[in-house]
């Protein structure tokens, strides 16, 4: 499950580590008193606006309607509303939002950290994830902060560290004064950076999180570190753990095809091929997925219905599948071991029937347990839905009816 910055940095400073402080706006109308409060608790005289969306990029992408950049920075209160009404409620397009818009719902009003000092404000990259290769936790960091990691990585890639951390001993002081050794830092920002390192890792590991993503991280210029941007993915099936994370899920921020699957207790991924796929068991997808692939078809979709392959559920499953345009064939391929086959193939038929009409041909394999009984109902229906009992063969009707 992925985070909004404010989340993120909500979680972050749960744990001790140092943040940009800021409020979240909803409304334009509510941006000038928060940012007012904000003055209150920090100091700050400018403000940081930042769009929330669950992509990157934010400062270098284009609100459509205003021109506005999604990230901005308000040089007095007296530019906060105009800054905040450039961004809220727009769509904002960057590298990693694949040519579409998102609707930014939600606007965070930030504290401005790069005031003059004694010495220059740094930014470094820093990111905790796991390596699942080796079974440890990584955490990476670069002194190229503020940048794409992957321009990094392909330019200078000797800028890029990596520090392994065996999770069984979690991390070491060692481990956390060798990454500000390479940092370059010294004296104050030192020992700031070794604590923002230990609790950065302990965030990571408390709230069973997929990956933490910093950048940048900022030494300010009286030494300080803190993280300015935070990019969180929390892992889904740790959350019965997390009640309170469970609840930040943005749904607005999700293909809502897949929302109203995962409402139904269907496993559904959407791709963009022209074949829907329905099938029980994660294994048996993905093959199911392959040979269509082989057969010279494109898999529209990832949908695993589990054991209980009912006609509510079929018929469900239809409705998901032909919200997308681009299906031009449905392929079924259920193996009948806690379902049996004929039941399957009746619901088959009764969603088929319920639905009135289904736009598209539909493929059926079903083996295992009563597979005859069931390949009988299925051609006995008289629908439009070919019965197939080798896989091989189910793919064939698709490169068949495709061609």
């Amino acid at each position: 499950m992925n985070l909004h910055e404010y989340q993120g940095k909500s979680i972050l400073k749960s744990f001790g580590v140092a943040i940009q402080e800021g409020v979240v706006v909803d409304k334009v109308e509510d941006a000038v008193a928060k940012a007012k409060e904000l003055t209150a608790s920090t100091g700050t005289e400018w403000y940081v606006v930042k769009a929330q969306i669950h992509a990157g990029g934010r400062g270098k992408g284009t609100v459509e309607e205003t021109g506005s950049r999604g990230v901005v920075l308000a040089k007095g209160i007296d530019k906060v509303e105009e800054t905040v009404k450039g961004i809220l409620g727009g769509h904002l397009t960057t590298l990693q939002t694949n040519g579409v818009g998102k609707r930014v719902n939600k606007v965070l009003i930030a504290e401005d950290v790069y005031y003059p000092g004694e010495s220059e404000p740094s930014e470094f990259y820093m990111s905790v994830l796991m390596d699942r290769d080796k079974g440890r936790n990584i955490i990476m960091y670069s002194t190229e902060g503020g940048m794409d990691i992957e321009t990094v990585a392909e330019e200078t890639p000797h800028l890029i560290f990596k520090e392994e951390v065996d999770p069984r001993v979690g991390l070491q002081g060692f481990q956390a004064r060798k990454i500000a050794f390479n940092l370059g830092l010294s004296g104050k920002a030192f020992k700031e950076m070794t604590k923002f390192v230990a609790a950065l890792y302990a965030a990571y590991e408390g709230c069973d999180a997929s990956m933490f993503e910093i950048n940048p991280v900022l030494k300010t210029s009286d030494d300080k570190i803190i993280a300015v941007d935070s990019k969180v993915t929390l892992d889904d099936n740790a959350l019965f753990r997390h009640k309170d994370y469970a609840e930040m899920r943005d749904k607005t921020e999700e293909d809502p095809t897949e929302v109203e699957a995962g409402e139904a207790g269907l496993n559904f991924v959407k791709l963009d091929g022209n074949v829907g796929c329905m099938v029980n068991g994660a294994g048996l997808a993905m093959a199911t997925m392959d040979i269509i692939k082989m057969s010279g078809g494109n898999p529209a979709n990832f949908l695993d219905v589990g054991g209980t392959a009912d006609a509510e559920r079929v018929e469900k499953a239809f409705q998901i599948i032909l919200k997308d345009e681009n299906v031009k064939a449905i392929l079924i391929n259920i193996f009948g071991g806690i379902v049996r086959c004929d039941r399957v193939a009746q619901g088959v038929v009764d969603a088929y029937k319920n639905m009135g009409n289904i736009p598209v041909p539909i493929i059926v394999r079903l083996q295992g347990t009563n597979a005859v009984e069931a390949k009988k109902l299925i051609d006995d229906s008289g629908l439009n839905v070919h019965s197939a009992v080798q896989l091989q063969e189910a793919a064939d009707l698709v490169k068949e009816i495709l061609a």
